[in-house]
């Protein structure tokens, strides 16, 4: 079943599991990526599998994304964190959260786990794609976001063409999160395709020697791309949850 919340004057879709009592766990808050939504596989393997034991789990969509209100020309990544803070803190009732973020969900993540301070219990990254707006594009494209353009570019992924505006893009190089240590000392499991044509491996290295955390761990998944949708890369992302 899908509610919604109004946070900042939009109306944000999501999904909760509140779980089955102060035992289960951290809660799992599952965080989209670029133009994805809460019905992804991934999203849904994560929400049936801590429905299944009990756990508290939260999917949401994005304002200008899936279920929810707005316009995605309007998004950025500091209103899609203040909304997802928005959420987890009106609805999540667990101490503990761990959140996993797919591509720009991981990204996001970060962002997010900066500002829980306690409450968070582990970050998992699937192809986590921190910093895209820098090393995403090359310097004629820069250059049009700089202008105030919007860049359109083929994709795989059923947005075709897929846009870039600029609002988004100014935001995103205001929050890169490669250029210095990243204050957050939680454990850290970072999966990523070694075909992933979209996101390259090494920034997952890249992130993980950038943590201030010395429990990361870099998965690197033979023969998956950038997806990671297969049945066996969602069961070690099933897993990955159950280690922590």
């Amino acid at each position: 079943m899908t509610d919604t919340l109004e946070v900042s004057g939009q109306s944000i879709a999501y999904r909760h599991n509140p779980g089955t009592g102060a035992e289960t766990g951290p809660a799992i808050v599952f965080l989209p990526g670029y133009m994805s939504d809460m019905a992804g596989g991934k999203a849904t393997a994560t929400f049936d599998w801590c429905t299944a034991r009990g756990r508290e789990c939260l999917l949401l969509d994005y304002s200008g994304c899936g279920m929810s209100s707005g316009d995605f020309a309007d998004g950025t990544l500091s209103g899609w964190r203040d909304e997802v803070l928005a959420v987890i803190d009106t609805k999540v009732a667990s101490d503990r959260v761990i959140i996993a973020g797919s591509s720009m969900g991981g990204w996001l993540m970060l962002m997010v786990g900066r500002e829980l301070g306690g409450r968070l219990h582990a970050l998992v990254g699937i192809a986590a794609a921190p910093d895209f707006t820098d090393w995403g594009f090359d310097e004629t494209q820069k250059a049009q976001l700089r202008a105030g353009e919007t860049i359109f570019e083929d994709s795989d992924y059923g947005y075709d063409p897929m846009p870039t505006h600029a609002r988004f893009w100014h935001d995103g190089e205001a929050n890169r999160q490669l250029t210095a240590i990243i204050p957050i000392t939680c454990p850290v499991r970072l999966l990523h395709g070694q075909e992933d044509r979209d996101v390259p491996s090494e920034t997952s290295l890249r992130l993980a020697a950038a943590l201030a955390s010395e429990d990361v761990q870099v998965t690197l998944v033979k023969g998956g791309d950038h997806r990671l949708s297969r049945d066996t890369d969602i069961a070690l992302l099933l897993q990955t949850y159950a280690t922590l």
